[in-house]
């Protein structure tokens, strides 16, 4: 029986990575704040590290780049540290879309030069090189995991840095109109956390996977335009969205190639669009 730790465990894809690990039967401890101590308590004894943990939302960084860069990097190194001194046997790192900036290239591919555009997307791509490095030099297993635009069922619409789609549910269901920042046009690779999670699995036990870094995505794209007409398919209603200025530092379109990922792992999104619509839907709506 492996021993997994998840770091960011309490949170939104971290919770549901613990809730599979659990039913599946394998051991599993939680730790969801180490940017400062020490982690060596927690890594102890551990086989495979998820590494979930990080300050999200690209408006948060924007408003305070110390307090991401000391959760986000220095975290990592700390546990890298930590895991390459306790001789883990692997560590998936959970990085983000948001590297490769507003290239207009699309789809994005893993070889593409990151061109970051807010502290956040600065922090993940420094976790990438760091993870590379303690690959490189201290032959610690890493796996580099690029999330594009998870969402799913405990994913919290009250947080002031909600992700969209718990957002829009949120406010469809109270009967008021979704905002969109902008004009509704820009797209995004939405992936149901189901499909995540089976990646991280994926990725601890992969022989090819050490030192690579692959886009974990739905493969597919949808305007934002697209999301409330969905929605309002869904849930019943015909609410058309308000549009605000766009958000400073927003990329304008997002769309991953996942072939990388298909060919070094065996992933695939199991669960489309729709179908992950649905389920958060029915997850969200339950508890209002």
């Amino acid at each position: 029986m492996a021993f997994y730790l998840v770091t960011g465990g309490a949170g939104f894809i971290g919770s549901n990575i613990v809730h599979e690990l659990v039913r599946r039967g394998d051991r599993v401890r939680v730790i969801d704040n180490f940017s400062t101590g020490d982690v060596r308590k927690a890594v102890a004894g551990i086989d495979y590290i998820l590494h979930q943990a990080a300050l999200p939302s690209v408006p948060r960084s924007i408003r305070d780049p110390v307090a991401s860069n000391e959760s986000n990097v220095s975290g990592t190194v700390n546990l890298l540290t930590a895991a390459k001194d306790a001789s883990v046997k692997r560590l998936v790192f959970a990085s983000s879309s948001s590297i490769y900036g507003d290239t207009p290239t699309l789809p994005k591919t893993e070889d593409m030069p990151p061109n970051p555009c807010s502290p956040y997307a600065v922090s993940k791509a420094a976790g990438e090189h760091y993870c590379r490095v303690f690959f490189e030099v201290y032959g610690l297993e890493t796996v580099v995991l690029r999330y594009f635009n998870i969402f799913g069922p405990r994913q919290d619409p009250a947080s002031p840095y909600a992700a969209v789609i718990p957002l829009f549910i949120a406010k469809i269901a109270k009967g008021e109109r979704p905002v969109i920042f902008g004009d509704g046009t820009q797209s995004r690779d939405f992936t149901f956390v189901e499909n995540a999670v089976r990646a991280n699995l994926l990725a601890a036990a992969a022989p090819e996977a050490p030192g690579k870094t692959f886009n974990i995505a739905g493969g597919k794209r949808y305007s934002l335009n697209d999301l409330v007409e969905k929605l309002n398919t869904i849930m019943g209603t015909a609410l058309d969205p308000l549009y605000e200025e766009a958000c400073l530092g927003d990329v304008k379109h997002s769309w991953a190639n996942i072939s990388l990922a298909k060919r070094h792992l065996g992933y695939e999104p199991l669960i489309d669009f729709e179908e992950g619509l649905g389920k958060t839907v029915t997850w969200a709506t339950n508890r209002f």
